[in-house]
């Protein structure tokens, strides 16, 4: 018997404390309780400066839309570190938004709540069809072989952001090739208090992200072929001690990026404290911080030498899916404007504006998704990047895993380099803290 959309959401409620950085409302104003024909609730997640700039970039495209279609938008924007526990508080109560964003990471767990409602066919032909996205975004809509649970709204995918100026005056005249270029150019340039690498050590979600795409490289993945855990595998073990490895061992990452998890290694990137960093479409943020463009190139973020397919992976298929929420009692109104959101004038605006990557393909024609950085990580998304699980307990996954990655850079900072033993030992308590599908 298939388990119920409350009992499931509780328990992941139960076992789930998120922070992510990537991927609110809903009070008795939510859509699944007192909507109207009229009115729409949405939940956006924070993609800008601040909650007060998403708003600015936000309430005029909701304007557009409501004098196109006569439907009002009632916006909250809510910070990452809250958003996953506020939609599965709204999937446990049936209390939620008319539409909200959803990190794309949580599309399978969250459709397995049924809290979500599907983009079944008719769905998507209403949004102008599935062939308008880029595949790799609508990979991570939700679990192999079911109807979506959202489609894509901002794709991102992972980059190598190098320094110039700090490269040449190392002597490196190209940005590294290969995971052991990585750690050669890092030991190059890492003296008198600049580093080869930031790191958000203390940010769970993009701890994760680089064990997983670490895992790829090392031909294997944190799920076995029926979905069960496999968190302490040869092959992830060894992933997880070479990302710990970069601060514990090759010591081209400052001890104090271990507690790192609001965007201080971009700063420290941009203030040339270090020379690299791995990040998903950073540009905006940079920026902010005084760097120009051509201060600085992107790569992808290197892979083993001679990998090949799969171990050729470099990102993991990052962004941000628009989702409409099962009880809403405006279906037609929801669906109206996730085909605004989707549409190409929408697509072009919001994602120029936030620096991301738009997943519908017609959309990439404007010419500012033609800028160097934007060109490099578009062709990392199409060629080299990979969803993350599309299972049920993903979202746990994520806890558990990326937890046990910052305890273990915690450990190094504190001067415990890492072993196959500690690093084995902490996943393998990750693992015993699964829930059982």
């Amino acid at each position: 018997m298939p388990i119920s959309r409350a009992a499931a959401a509780t328990a992941l409620v139960a076992t789930l404390v998120l922070t992510a950085t990537a991927c609110g409302g809903g009070s008795a104003s939510g859509g699944g309780d007192n909507s109207s024909p009229g009115t729409l609730t949405y939940w956006a997640s924070n993609q800008g400066t601040s909650l007060e700039n998403d708003r600015q970039v936000l309430e005029p495209e909701l304007r557009k839309f409501e004098q196109r279609t006569g439907i009002k938008v009632k916006l909250e924007v809510i910070p990452w570190a809250d958003l996953l526990n506020r939609i599965l508080a709204a999937t446990s109560s049936g209390q939620g938004p008319d539409v909200l964003n959803i990190g794309n990471t949580w599309s399978a767990s969250l459709q397995a709540t049924g809290a979500l409602l599907p983009f079944d066919a008719a769905a998507l032909a209403k949004i102008g069809g599935k062939e308008r996205f880029l595949p790799a975004a609508l990979a991570s809509a939700g679990a192999p072989g079911q109807d979506p649970a959202a489609v894509p709204l901002y794709s991102m995918a992972y980059g190598l952001y190098y320094n110039k100026k700090l490269f040449a005056e190392a002597g490196i005249d190209k940005p590294p090739a290969t995971w052991e270029d990585l750690v050669a150019d890092g030991k190059k340039i890492t003296t008198g208090g600049r580093y080869g690498l930031a790191l958000e050590g203390g940010n769970v979600s993009e701890n994760v992200h680089h064990a997983f795409v670490l895992a790829k490289q090392q031909g294997t993945d944190f799920f076995d072929a029926a979905g069960k855990p496999a968190f302490d595998s040869p092959g992830t073990v060894a992933a997880v001690k070479s990302y710990v490895g970069l601060l514990g061992t090759e010591k081209i990452t400052a001890p104090g990026n271990a507690e790192y998890a609001n965007n201080q290694s971009v700063t420290d990137f941009a203030t040339g404290k270090a020379a690299m960093l791995m990040w998903q479409a950073a540009g905006v943020n940079l920026k902010s911080h005084g760097m120009n463009p051509e201060d600085y190139g992107v790569a992808p973020v290197p892979a083993p030498a001679g990998a090949t397919g799969e171990r050729a992976t470099t990102s993991m298929v990052a962004g941000i899916n628009l989702a409409v929420f099962k009880n809403t009692r405006n279906t037609d109104g929801a669906l109206s404007f996730v085909t605004f959101m989707t549409g190409t004038e929408e697509q072009t605006q919001l994602n120029r504006t936030y620096g991301s990557i738009p997943p519908v393909k017609d959309a990439q024609a404007d010419p500012a998704f033609a800028t160097p950085e934007l060109k490099a990580l578009t062709e990392v998304l199409a060629t080299s990047a990979e969803p993350l699980p599309q299972v049920a307990n993903e979202s746990q996954f994520e806890t558990l895993v990326g937890t046990a990655v910052k305890n273990l850079l915690a450990a190094a900072a504190a001067g415990k380099a890492p072993t196959d033993e500690s690093v084995k030992s902490e996943l393998t308590k990750a693992q015993q803290q699964m829930p059982a599908n």
